[in-house]
């Protein structure tokens, strides 16, 4: 049984996530490029790729230095793209309007409708930066090419608790595109951690808030 938690970490700092084995094996010499990192950071310089498919990108100073891979199923690429597509050409146009019209009602130094605008616009254009960074960086991975037993990303994976017998149902994707109220969980997530390379009728036990769950892997899915 695979057990996430602080506690764990400390006394083990060898069992790093292996996001090689997490990516199928698509990324199985990424761990060389990210000895010493942790965490989310550790995850994301492993998901950068293979050294052999690694982009590089020119500094000022002439070094080269790797630009990150963000991994993604085409889902959650097609999301972000809609998402950036509905900023650029449907938010932004009427923002500006109702900057324009706020200033054309005279002091802007008391002008809250004015400020409230200005504010707006500065949250889009960030996510808009945001949002063309990660699609820019994307390596989308085709889940309905994958098959097997042994969980990766893009695996939906059936859970059964084994205190309550509940079934949840969740699929391993990108960071960018996680949302637990959708049933998608971060591959850098505790229960991620937990479930990768495991296969279907295994227990793994995942250290939760309230404390230990345990959950047996009743069904593994590519969709």
């Amino acid at each position: 049984m695979a057990t996430i938690g602080n506690k764990a970490s400390r006394q083990e700092p060898a069992a790093r996530f292996d996001v090689g084995q997490a990516l199928g094996g698509r990324y199985h010499r990424a761990e060389r490029l990210c000895l010493g990192y942790s965490g989310y950071a550790w995850a994301m310089k492993a998901c950068s790729g293979d050294a052999d498919r690694a982009r590089f990108a020119r500094t000022t100073e002439g070094r080269e230095e790797m630009v990150e891979k963000v991994p993604m199923t085409a889902g959650g690429y097609a999301a972000l793209e809609t998402e950036l597509k509905k900023r650029q050409s449907v938010d932004r146009p009427r923002i500006i309007e109702h900057i324009a019209e706020a200033r054309s009602h005279g002091d802007l130094s008391e002008n809250a409708e004015y400020h409230a605008a200005k504010e707006e616009q500065s949250h889009n254009e960030g996510r808009i930066a945001e949002l063309e960074d990660k699609l820019a960086r994307a390596d989308i991975i085709d889940v309905t090419k994958l098959s097997g037993d042994t969980i990766k990303f893009g695996a939906t994976v059936t859970l059964i608790d084994e205190d309550t017998e509940k079934k949840a149902v969740w699929q391993i994707v990108g960071e960018v595109e996680a949302d637990a109220k959708k049933g998608r969980i971060s591959i850098t997530s505790p229960l991620a951690r937990a479930l990768i390379g495991k296969k279907m009728g295994t227990t793994v036990e995942v250290m939760a808030p309230g404390g230990a769950k345990s959950y047996e892997i009743a069904k593994v899915e590519w969709r």
